[in-house]
């Protein structure tokens, strides 16, 4: 299998929320988006599927020697080849891949967050900083751009809207990249309970008086309703504003993140009308709505 064939089953095999996302950028785009995606994938799936912490450990140790032998030349995985293929540049100086594999190795640390800003961080490294690794890959004028340094730790002045600014793109990236991760909680939180996480703070969960145990042990409530309630308002909002933040002259070429966040923003519709009935199944659009959806958001 070639290593891009490989990279879209593995990240977005056909009829997946993903799938459809990229089928909006623009095809030059697409196989680096892809390989991006895909190398996140591999992390994911590292930590979610090794029962045994020790094997996840030793998986993503291999990861940081792979990466190491990627920017080095000597890529042997089909994920890697694809990366040195699509964005040779993020490649040869492949820190925020390895911040990455800190991230997804955080699971394997902690599976519960104290308060809201615990949650954050570690969000900001798995999905916020991810997604602005994203937003500049899709950039019209350079697809490998994914290495330019974070621009959140550079003072300049605020570009104007309208500006396809670097400044610009990876704040409202970032902010969306965590915007998303909190509507995927959301819609995983019975998987994940499953696999002993929950990534809802505890903070709130006392605030609403639903306990761990209640979402273990998949027990529905009125608090709970209430609890998911509150966070599925603070995931809308999120993607709201980050969609606002883009500037209109990047709307095309982020049309791929913006499909994404307006499939996100309909399945929490849909998770909202059935009463939030999360923890003993996963609540999906069907493929031809998320086709819609996203064709539908790249053309506004």
């Amino acid at each position: 299998m070639k290593p891009l064939d490989y990279c879209q089953q593995k990240a977005a095999p056909p009829g997946s929320t993903l799938y459809y996302a990229l089928q909006q950028a623009r095809p030059a785009r697409r196989p680096a988006l892809t390989a991006l995606h895909a190398y996140r994938r591999e992390l994911a799936d590292t930590v979610l599927e090794s029962s045994d912490p020790s094997i996840a450990q030793a998986k993503l140790d291999w990861w940081r020697r792979e990466t190491l032998s990627l920017s080095q030349g000597a890529p042997s995985h089909p994920v890697s080849h694809a990366l040195a293929a699509t964005l040779p540049r993020l490649c040869q100086a492949p820190a925020p891949l390895f911040a990455l594999i800190d991230g997804f190795e955080q699971d394997l640390r902690q599976a519960r967050y104290l308060d809201l800003t615990g949650l954050k961080n570690y969000l900001a490294v798995v999905s916020g900083d991810f997604t602005e690794q994203i937003a500049r890959a899709s950039r019209r004028n350079d697809a490998t751009a994914a290495v330019v340094p974070s621009e959140r730790d550079a003072a300049a002045p605020a570009p104007t809207k309208d500006a396809p600014s670097a400044a610009r793109a990876p704040s409202w990236a970032h902010r969306l990249g965590v915007a998303l991760s909190f509507a995927s909680i959301i819609a995983d939180l019975g998987a994940d309970a499953r696999h002993g996480r929950i990534y809802l703070p505890i903070s709130e969960m006392q605030q609403f008086g639903v306990s761990a145990a209640d979402i273990l042990n998949r027990r529905y409530s009125t608090a709970f309703t209430a609890l998911m309630a509150f966070q599925t308002a603070r995931a809308r909002s999120e993607l709201h504003a980050s969609l606002d933040a883009i500037p209109r002259a990047e709307r095309r070429s982020q049309a791929s993140l913006r499909a994404q966040a307006a499939m996100a923003l309909r399945l929490l519709a849909e998770i909202e009308a059935s009463g939030f009935q999360v923890l003993h199944q996963r609540i999906a659009l069907t493929p031809v709505r998320n086709l819609l959806v996203a064709w539908w958001a790249a053309r506004r």
